[in-house]
């Protein structure tokens, strides 16, 4: 089963750019196709495998930080191919 999974990482500190660059970074070295935009980060691929990998890196990710915020959205498909018909 195919996911799309919408990310948006916001470190509750003053030095925040290091940590969502690095978490951005890890999930682009992970091989699953990443798209990213000023607001969120979107990850698309196989169930198991895009959850995996964000267990990890998000777990890694807050321990690196003192505080932090994660908004995910998960939709069962694959919607990396989405261009919009207007």
């Amino acid at each position: 089963m195919n996911i799309s999974v919408e990310l948006t990482f916001s470190p509750l500190q003053d030095d925040f750019e290091e940590h969502i660059i690095n978490f951005i970074k890890k999930l682009r070295a992970s091989g699953l196709t990443v798209l990213e935009n000023p607001l969120s980060t979107q990850v698309f691929g196989e169930y198991n495998e895009v959850m995996d990998v964000l267990k990890n890196d998000i777990k890694e990710a807050f321990e690196l930080m003192d505080k932090g915020l994660l908004f995910m959205k998960i939709v069962k498909s694959d919607r990396s191919e989405y261009e919009p018909f207007f």
